[in-house]
């Protein structure tokens, strides 16, 4: 093994750059802390993607927290999806502790208390922004993927949707949905069976079971108006600083539909309007999925092919995916071999599969001569973790053991009142946080019902009274058929054959 001067020179020359970057701790050797051997990641590479990984305990948390306040101050906006319910303390200042003073002269670096501009928001019923989205917004292709339905069923969505498109009937909630799928197969079953077609019965309704179950999870709370607008996103404070925005996740890990569901609606909605941004220097957005493994065990196929796919195409438009989770392994092959930034904080080898896991894990770093990787993996302490980026021209830099620099805002939560008080002065609670119920496809469907209903029901009348005008003509005509034939006693002797004939009998005589 090299001495520390090699060390210290061959990582301080691997982490100069020229352009903007962000200082995440001092590298370490054999458990010490190296001066002037910072372990620093270039601006310019950030939406090259990420992992920070590592056993309960260890410090994913706080490494997450460092990144989105360096990001921030570089004015780079964040969206942090909070499934434990810790970050919310960006908000405030720091108190200060005298472990993190200790830490931060090991680094060599200031330690400065500082609060940052935060966005809280939710996609349930928990305090915060609300996150929505229309029906019509997904169209049927991710609307039949988030429902996971066969062809046909698909099929049958894809009509749907077009059956609203041509009719002008907006989708904007499941109830909307709901009521065209009852619709196509009762009251207007003939119109649909003529413009496009039989609709079985039986496939709309496993449609409308899903449909339930992902409105049981949710996603009537989700699914209406005002719609979020991801350029909101996007945000700078007054001081150049990036807004960042925590979607509040605690109650999601019994609605996985509804994470996938808005999972593949924002990544959709990013990277059909973000424009192409090409190598710009600096990443026009950073996201942070936290307790990914929770997201990566229950999420559809569809969410797992989209997220590669995004991963994929999505640095183009400048916009940075990172997953925080207990093992690489958690992690798809397909997605984790496209991620630039790895932050690997301690695993634990309590048992033949776990130093199984950590060879596989060490396996995913660099060779270096400094470290035995899958050995390192197991001794470091809490807030220390082994660090490989992407140096300006995207080549990984030295592997490095790195102590950790402290988050300068509050490692822990807002209280109530804090929370209150952030929201009272949130612009975007005033404008996201108004339910708008418009008139949509359920009322426009039922009054369409009720006209037919209306008019069924004045045909019914005027049959009805026509059947009557016919029974009473009939019956006068019949009673006239009847009185002809009850005649007159004294007409009927007269007009009898026997008087007729003696009449005229005596009309001969006096003739004669």
């Amino acid at each position: 093994m090299k001495n520390s001067d090699t060390f210290i020179k061959d990582i301080a020359d691997g982490n100069t750059f020229k352009g903007d970057y962000i200082t995440l701790g001092s590298a370490m050797l054999d458990g010490e802390t190296m001066t002037n051997a910072y372990v620093n990641v270039p601006l310019k590479t950030m939406n090259r993607h990420g992992l920070i990984a590592g056993a309960t305990g260890t410090g994913k948390t706080k490494t997450l927290q460092v990144l989105a306040e360096n990001l921030s101050e570089k004015g780079v906006p964040v969206l942090l999806m909070d499934i434990k319910g810790d970050l919310s303390g960006l908000a405030k200042a720091s108190p200060g502790h005298s472990k993190i003073d200790e830490r931060h002269e090991k680094i060599g670096l200031p330690f400065e208390p500082k609060a940052f501009p935060v966005e809280v928001m939710t996609l349930s019923e928990q305090d915060g922004v609300r996150l929505r989205a229309t029906i019509s917004e997904f169209g049927p292709v991710l609307i039949s993927r988030i429902l996971n339905v066969t062809e046909t069923q698909a099929g049958i969505i894809s009509v749907i949707f077009k059956y609203c498109d041509d009719n002008k009937l907006p989708l904007l909630d499941i109830k909307d949905f709901k009521k065209i799928l009852q619709y196509a197969t009762s009251e207007g079953k003939k119109e649909f069976e003529d413009a496009y077609g039989r609709i079985s019965t039986a496939s709309t309704g496993a449609i409308l079971r899903k449909l339930v179950e992902l409105e049981q999870q949710g996603g009537d709370v989700f699914f209406g108006e005002t719609s979020f607008d991801t350029q909101d996103l996007l945000r700078i404070d007054e001081n150049g600083r990036g807004y960042i925005n925590i979607i509040r996740l605690t109650d999601i890990q019994d609605k996985p539909k509804l994470f996938s569901t808005f999972m593949l609606s924002l990544l959709a909605e990013i990277y059909s309007t973000f424009p192409e941004q090409g190598d710009s220097g600096r990443p026009e957005l950073i996201m942070f999925i936290d307790e990914a493994h929770l997201i990566f065990n229950e999420a559809s196929d569809a969410l797992l092919n989209q997220i590669e796919s995004i991963v994929k195409l999505i640095r183009s438009k400048g916009v940075g995916l990172y997953f925080v989770t207990q093992n690489p392994t958690d992690v798809p092959e397909a997605v984790l071999g496209q991620l630039g930034l790895k932050v690997q904080h301690a695993l634990r080898a309590f048992t033949a599969k776990d130093r199984k896991a950590i060879k596989l894990t060490a396996q995913n770093y660099p060779d270096t001569e400094y470290y035995d990787t899958a050995e390192v993996l197991t001794s470091l302490g809490i807030g220390e973790a082994l660090v490989s980026a992407l140096d300006e021209k995207g080549k990984p830099t030295p592997l490095a053991a790195t102590m950790m620099r402290a988050p300068m805002s509050r490692m822990d939560i807002l209280t109530e009142g804090e929370l209150g008080s952030l929201l009272a002065q949130s612009k975007l609670a005033r404008k996201y946080n108004t339910e708008i119920d418009r008139e949509s496809a359920y009322e426009m469907l039922n009054a369409k019902i009720k006209v037919a209903e209306a008019e069924e029901a004045k045909q019914k009348a005027k049959e009805e009274e026509e059947a009557l005008k016919r029974a009473e003509s009939k019956r006068k005509s019949s009673s006239s058929r009847r009185r002809s034939s009850r005649q007159n006693p004294i007409v009927k002797v007269l007009s009898s054959p026997t008087v007729i004939r003696s009449v005229l009998g005596i009309l001969t005589k006096l003739l004669r």
